[in-house]
């Protein structure tokens, strides 16, 4: 994934840097907006990450021009102004998401990865299968051998979501912006919330439990058979 870092802190810049070409990707770096919005607008960027406060030309105006432009490229602001106002600014601005610093880069990388992700969808299955759990997307049908199993919407878009990526640790990032459409984290126990709902409604009753804690980490949905 090309990743465009523009970010005036040279530290935090090379930071980014050999931190996103080690996880595998290719990041490239401006130190100001003007030099940022040029590279830009040359385009193949997967995603771009901006702080807000650049020297030449704010974060903000950079990336209302790239919008006005007809650029839809997925736009991550960095900040250190975190109110509420601040991030519906940057939002309304035209970001996609919004990251306070100081953060965990950990964080930083699963939300790039979901903007990525966003921007060329999968085929989804029509069915997916774990273990003795079918979900069937055309029927809209949960079953767990061969038992039906009623769920709320929002429950069945979870369990959609964690079976698409069955055998992969799905963090409460990648849930609330999938799941949920939240772009920042709301600071509730939302995501706990439900999973513990679906865990009583796929495992309770079944010798072989499914949906497992990854502590620190996120959550995994995988046939305990495997």
């Amino acid at each position: 994934m090309r990743v465009l870092v523009i970010e005036d802190d040279r530290e935090t810049a090379a930071f980014l840097h050999k931190s996103l070409k080690e996880s595998g990707h290719a990041p490239e770096t401006a130190g100001d907006g003007e030099s940022g919005l040029a590279m830009a607008r040359d385009g193949g960027f997967d995603v771009l990450i901006v702080d807000r406060m650049l020297p030449a030309l704010d974060g903000l105006a950079l990336v209302k021009t790239l919008r006005a432009e007809g650029d839809r490229t997925p736009v991550l602001f960095l900040s250190a102004l975190g109110d509420v106002d601040d991030k519906v600014k940057g939002l309304r601005a035209g970001g996609d998401d919004y990251l306070t610093k100081p953060y965990a880069y950990t964080e930083l990388l699963a939300r790039i990865e979901a903007l990525a992700r966003r921007t060329t969808p999968e085929e989804q299955a029509t069915r997916y299968v774990v273990g003795d759990l079918v979900l069937d997307r055309l029927a809209h049908r949960v079953t767990r051998g061969g038992e039906s199993i009623p769920l709320q919407p929002r429950e069945y878009r979870l369990l959609e979501y964690l079976m698409r990526h069955a055998g992969q640790v799905v963090t409460r990032t990648m849930l609330l912006e999938n799941v949920w459409d939240y772009h920042f984290d709301p600071q509730t126990n939302v995501i706990d919330v439900h999973v513990s709902r679906l865990r009583s409604k796929i495992d309770k009753g079944f010798a072989t439990p499914l949906l497992h804690t990854v502590r620190g980490a996120g959550y995994m949905i995988r046939d305990g058979n495997a």
